[in-house]
């Protein structure tokens, strides 16, 4: 394929010298070694013989190198001036440039000297000063939170002193447990902060604070807590109090109910969800006894007829208990809660009442207080007729006086106690339609005595 003399290309040889190099092929943009080694085999050798002959197409390879060799010396040659010429221009370049950037160099260097001095060592001794402050004022910020830990403690504890301590509230001021209350959501509030930046951050590593919490903090906790359920347990308005008894009452109530209510586990409940849990535990394990003495009490009355009178009397007694706390629930507004002090514009509940009610799935304490007497007595009067004997004929023989001493029980149960009828509560619950109440208290005996 080169057999024919090239031109050589200009700058590269005299134009009337021959050359036999492809310059035009090894100089085009899309040349291929492989494909130009494909051509020159094909081009020495018959593609059907074998083996190919691969000496001939090497041999060319070679002479075109030996070929442009020879051009590099002549060339070279030739313009041996020019190039020394241009090489000398360019190192005399060189060593001007490599002047002026060392004096560049110089310039710098000196500068960032300058510069390590007045910012960097400055700002090195600076950020040390900055680091100082930061754990000084950290410091003073733990030691303020630890000051105002200490102090809550010590306001605490004369509180609790103030309410009674260890002994009975009667003995001292069951409004205390209200301030005890607060002082204790104020002392979660800052130790339940614990992220960076706030206020409770790194107490729970100060001994101190942890001496407090268990020897001050949770112990009274506990204390105004078993307090406060205690009152709610012990609550009743017997039929002899006096207003000023009655009010007395109404007091140590409230102020059960306001620290049980605040005192509510708060952890990881949003305000909308969050419901006095501490309060309705309480209030229905009350209710409940109430319920489970008052079913005891009647049903045993029920196979020993004598005592009838009396067991109807303590459940009258119980149910008026009962539709007190109602009443006092009922006038008490959800006190405000320091932790969620949005919790009274967002609480659908605007009463205390309200919760327990939802609760006990009912609209009415004493409503709900027969209707579940009666669920229960009408198994155990079915039992006692099943049993047979003189207490069966006993009872069904004296059916009507029974069914008519329920019915005035049931009457006289839902009246509100005297003491706390009085203002614009006064008559509360005489115009109440008990009807149903009645029919069924009455029927879940009488009904089985047929």
């Amino acid at each position: 394929m080169a057999s024919t003399p090239k031109e050589a290309p200009d700058g590269l040889d005299n134009p009337e010298e021959p050359s036999y190099i492809d310059y035009e092929a090894f100089l085009s943009p899309d040349f291929s070694p492989a494909a130009f080694a494909n051509t020159l085999v094909v081009a020495t050798n018959n593609p059907n013989d074998s083996p190919l002959d691969l000496s001939t197409p090497l041999s060319r390879v070679l002479f075109d190198a030996q070929e442009i060799d020879s051009h590099i010396d002549v060339l070279t040659t030739r313009h041996a001036i020019p190039l020394l010429r241009h090489t000398k221009t360019q190192n005399e370049a060189s060593r001007r440039i490599i002047s002026e950037l060392d004096t560049q160099m110089k310039s710098l260097n000196d500068s960032y000297k300058q510069l390590e001095r007045v910012v960097i060592d400055k700002h090195a001794e600076a950020d040390e000063v900055r680091h100082v402050a930061l754990r000084l004022w950290e410091t003073l910020r733990l030691g303020r939170s630890v000051g105002r830990c200490l102090q809550l403690g010590r306001q605490l504890e004369v509180q609790h002193v103030e309410a009674g301590g260890s002994s009975t509230v009667s003995k001292g001021d069951h409004a205390a447990l209200v301030r005890c209350s607060y002082t204790i959501l104020s002392l979660r509030e800052v130790l339940d902060s614990k992220d960076p930046g706030e206020e409770g951050h790194g107490l729970s590593r100060v001994d101190a604070i942890r001496t407090l919490q268990d020897s001050v903090t949770n112990p009274i906790e506990r204390s105004v807590r078993e307090t406060a359920e205690r009152l709610v347990r012990e609550f009743s308005v017997p039929a002899s109090t006096t207003f000023s008894q009655g009010e007395e009452i109404r007091g140590r109530f409230d102020s059960a109910v306001t620290a049980l209510y605040l005192l509510s586990p708060t952890a990881g409940v949003k305000p909308e969800r969050w419901t006095p849990r501490l309060l309705l535990t309480a209030l229905d394990a009350y209710v409940r006894s109430a319920l489970q003495t008052s079913i005891t009490s009647l049903s045993r009355s029920l196979g020993q007829l004598p005592t009838l009178d009396r067991a109807l009397g303590e459940v009258t007694a119980r149910c008026q208990d009962v539709m007190a706390l109602e009443m006092l629930l009922h006038q008490g507004k959800p006190p405000a809660h320091p932790l969620f002090p949005q919790l009274l514009s967002t609480h659908k509940h605007a009463s205390l009442i309200q919760p327990l009610l939802t609760h006990l799935e009912t609209g009415s304490m004493v409503s709900y207080f027969w209707r579940t007497m009666a669920g229960s007595l009408a198994a155990r009067v079915q039992d006692i007729v099943n049993r047979g004997g003189v207490v069966a004929r006993s009872l069904k023989t004296n059916r009507a006086n029974v069914g008519d001493a329920i019915k005035q029980a049931v009457i006289a149960g839902s009246q509100p106690p005297p003491a706390l009828t009085t203002g614009t509560n006064k008559g509360a619950g005489a115009g109440s339609n008990w009807d149903r109440e009645i029919a069924v208290m009455v029927g879940s005996v009488t009904n089985n005595l047929r």
